[in-house]
């Protein structure tokens, strides 16, 4: 920690997105506490060059004395994403959980840092009616219990309106989407609110889409990509092998722009509130589209169903901030042992608004594995097999229906 740092007392470390809400905290955090404030931003994706560079500028235009970039997006996809896409999850059969993912492993960095800073003292702008002020505190007090913990824009029950009024008086940056809407981005997509989504009536309009502005308005002409899979993990697109995270970004690239895994989720919120929120999740949604294909090809019936079983409890906890609880880790290698045979390529078609999965191939295919073709032809039995098995599986229906005879004929003769 150099000496700036220590000039006014023990500083004040601030989980900074450059948004609003955390644009605001510094100088107010400043000017209140009359304490140095550090910014951190957790790099869990989306931050290229240019943002990076833009985050650090801002930081200091609005008087933090240091600024930290913290690249996490490798144990982002360890820790959170892999297993998201092992167990297929989505919230409300929807929302692939784009950014609320990754604040358990951001509140878990901060807390290392404040600890290297040899700070007590963290602050983040959580507004009260939000997911995100539980998934922070939750996972700072797990960590660590005596850090104290400020949350301005919860606390005090500053309004958008008010927080961009402190900053143009004060002369300060605001930022780029201004007051009117809150944007996210991060390695797993992007989440947009804004005053359309505090209802359920409307869409939000097509210039405040980030990915996608123009993917309906000036739809692109269809293209072909093939994913590669290794054990449930990505490991190649069209033939190049490369890391998760890499493919991940180029997915997000690439698929953007037809507007896929564009869409608003409605849902029940942490604190027990039905919330609205914008998403587009390019990347997700074709890993997540074509993993549950290929595993529909690798998997018995029973592993699917089981697996489904915890996936989404799993996604719960996830989504509440609840990720540090041991059963996670339980949920997660029941998980990755369900991914043993989940290997091959998935063939997805590019059209606006949809990823199309026109075939995948596996070395492990239960479908190659039979001598059977359905709807054609026996393979490991005989007509009369079938004939048998077909008895033997209405028996249940049969005498369910004979009890149900009886008793009737029983009631009328009493």
């Amino acid at each position: 920690m150099t000496s700036t740092t220590l000039k006014g007392g023990q500083p004040i470390l601030l989980a900074f997105s450059g948004g609003l809400d955390t644009s605001f905290c510094v100088p107010w955090l400043k000017d209140t506490y009359n304490r140095p404030v550090i910014t951190v931003t957790v790099d869990t994706g989306g931050i290229d060059a240019a943002a990076a560079r833009s985050l650090a500028e801002r930081s200091a235009l609005l008087g933090a004395i240091e600024h930290h970039l913290i690249d996490a997006r490798t144990a982002y996809f360890e820790q959170v994403l892999k297993y998201l896409i092992m167990g297929n999850i989505r919230r409300g059969g929807l929302y692939p959980l784009c950014v609320g993912a990754e604040r358990v492993l951001q509140a878990q960095t901060i807390a290392q840092m404040a600890l290297t800073l040899k700070t007590t003292m963290v602050a983040h702008g959580c507004t009260a009616a939000g997911n995100d002020q539980v998934r922070f505190e939750v996972a700072l007090r797990t960590l660590a219990p005596d850090l104290e913990i400020i949350a301005p824009v919860r606390d005090r029950a500053f309004q958008r309106p008010e927080q961009l009024k402190y900053l143009q008086e004060h002369k300060l940056p605001i930022p780029p989407f201004g007051g009117a809407y809150s944007v996210n981005r991060g390695l797993w997509g992007v989440s947009i609110g804004g005053k359309e989504t505090l209802t359920s009536a409307g869409s939000i309009p097509d210039d405040a889409w980030v990915l996608s502005k123009d993917a309906f308005s000036n739809p692109r002409a269809p293209e072909r990509h093939t994913v590669g899979f290794e054990k449930g993990i990505p490991v190649s697109l069209d033939g190049v092998r490369s890391t998760a995270v890499s493919i991940i970004e180029q997915l997000e690239a690439l698929a953007g722009p037809f507007g896929i895994g564009r869409g608003i989720h409605l849902g029940d919120t942490v604190i027990g509130t039905k919330g609205r929120v914008a998403f587009e999740a390019p990347a997700a949604d074709v890993l997540l589209t074509a993993h549950r294909e290929l595993e529909k090809l690798v998997l018995t019936g029973k592993q699917a169903r089981i697996k489904e079983t915890v996936a989404q409890p799993y996604g719960d906890m996830v989504h509440e901030g609840q990720h540090l609880d041991p059963v996670c880790r339980d949920i997660e290698a029941l998980l990755a042992s369900s991914q043993a045979r989940v290997t091959g390529d998935v063939h997805v078609l590019f059209r606006p608004g949809s990823a199309f999965i026109e075939g995948v191939t596996s070395p492990y295919s239960l479908m190659a594995a039979s001598k059977g073709v359905y709807g054609e032809a026996a393979g490991e039995w005989t007509p009369t097999d079938a004939l048998g098995y077909s008895k033997m599986l209405a028996l249940t229906g049969i005498f369910y229906k004979r009890a149900g005879s009886q008793g009737s004929a029983g009631a009328k003769q009493s």
